[in-house]
C-alpha cells in the first residue's frame, strides 16, 4: 500500500463496470508508484460500488470512492467532490475508460511545473478491440504495440504515430503540433491549490466542454500549459454516449463564450458556492 502519495489521480465513471475494470488495471503497472486513485462517481448504481469496494481490498494502492446520488448527467459536481478529497498537490484527471501506458504518470510527474498544467490526448480504439483487451494484454503492454494493435484488426490511420513516437520524437511532434493544449479531462495534470484557485469545474456545465472552460479560466489566471499528447498515452475504449445532447452543448458554448470574453479565472458555480449559486443550480 503507498502509504505516501505525491500524486492524487481523478478517474470519472458511470455505470460502465468492464472498462473501469480495465483502466484500474492499467494503474496497477505503472512505472510511477506514489499515487492515490479518487474514482469520481456520477451515480453509478450498486453493481459498481460493489465492485469498486472488492478491488479496493485486493489493489495494492489506496483507492477513494467519491459518489453521488444519478441526478443526470452532473460530471462537474461529481470532479469537484474529488478534487476536495485529494491527499496531494498535484492531481492527474482521466476517465474510467482510458487505459494508461505504464509510464503515463512517470510523465506527468516529470513534465510538472509551477505555473503550468499539462495537455495530453488519447488514442480512440474501435469497440470490437476495446472489448478484446484483456488483463494480460495490459500488464505486458501489448495493447500499446500497433502491430499487435493492427493483428486484431486496428486500420491504417495518421493517428498510430502516436503509439509508435519515442521519447525525442514525441517531444519533437509536441512542440510542432497546431493542436491548442487544452485541459482535456480525459488526460490533463496540474496544481491542486490553481484547480481550487479558478474554484474547479462550472457545475451548471453537463456534457460538452466542461473541461476546456476550466482550462480557460486557468489560462485566464495566469496559467500556462505544455503540450504532452504525444508522450503520455493512454488508450481510449469505446462507448456510446447517450448523455450528449445539444442543448447542453449550446449552453456550455455560452459558458465558455463568456469565460472568454470576460477574462472570468472564477466561476461561483464550482467547488465554493454561496446561497444565490446554489439556488440557481
Amino acid at each position: 500500500m503507498t502509504k505516501d502519495p505525491i500524486i492524487s489521480v481523478i478517474i470519472s465513471t458511470y455505470n460502465s463496470v468492464p472498462w473501469l475494470e480495465k483502466t484500474l488495471w492499467s494503474y496497477e503497472h505503472q512505472i510511477f508508484r506514489p499515487f492515490e486513485i479518487i474514482i469520481a462517481d456520477d451515480g453509478s448504481n450498486q453493481e459498481t460500488a460493489d465492485f469498486i469496494k472488492s478491488y479496493q481490498e485486493q489493489s495494492s494502492k489506496p483507492i477513494i470512492h467519491i459518489w453521488h446520488e444519478d441526478e443526470g448527467f452532473q460530471k462537474s459536481a461529481i470532479l469537484n467532490k474529488a478534487l476536495m478529497a485529494c491527499n496531494t498537490d498535484y492531481v492527474v484527471m482521466s476517465d474510467g475508460d482510458c487505459i494508461a501506458r505504464e509510464d503515463f504518470l512517470q510523465i506527468h510527474y516529470e513534465r510538472r511545473q509551477s505555473g503550468y498544467f499539462l495537455s495530453g490526448g488519447y488514442y480512440k480504439l474501435p469497440m470490437d478491440i476495446s472489448e478484446r483487451i484483456a488483463e494480460d494484454d495490459i500488464a505486458t503492454q501489448r495493447c500499446f504495440d500497433l502491430e499487435w494493435l493492427k493483428e486484431q484488426g486496428l486500420p491504417p490511420s495518421y493517428k498510430n504515430q502516436k503509439l509508435t513516437s519515442g521519447f525525442v520524437q514525441a517531444k519533437v511532434m509536441e512542440n510542432l503540433t497546431p493542436t491548442n493544449a487544452s485541459w482535456n479531462g480525459h488526460n490533463s495534470s496540474g496544481w491542486l491549490a490553481d484547480l481550487k484557485a479558478v474554484n474547479g469545474f462550472d457545475e451548471r456545465m453537463q456534457y460538452g466542454g466542461q473541461d476546456r472552460e476550466l482550462g480557460e479560466r486557468l489560462f485566464n489566471y495566469g496559467i500556462k500549459s505544455k503540450q504532452i499528447r504525444y508522450s503520455a498515452i493512454c488508450l481510449h475504449l469505446d462507448h456510446s454516449r447517450g448523455y450528449k445532447n445539444q442543448d447542453s452543448i449550446d449552453k456550455n458554448k455560452a459558458i465558455r463564450k463568456s469565460t472568454r470574453n470576460e477574462k472570468k479565472d472564477f466561476t461561483p458555480y464550482g467547488i465554493v458556492k454561496n446561497d444565490e449559486t446554489t439556488t440557481e443550480l
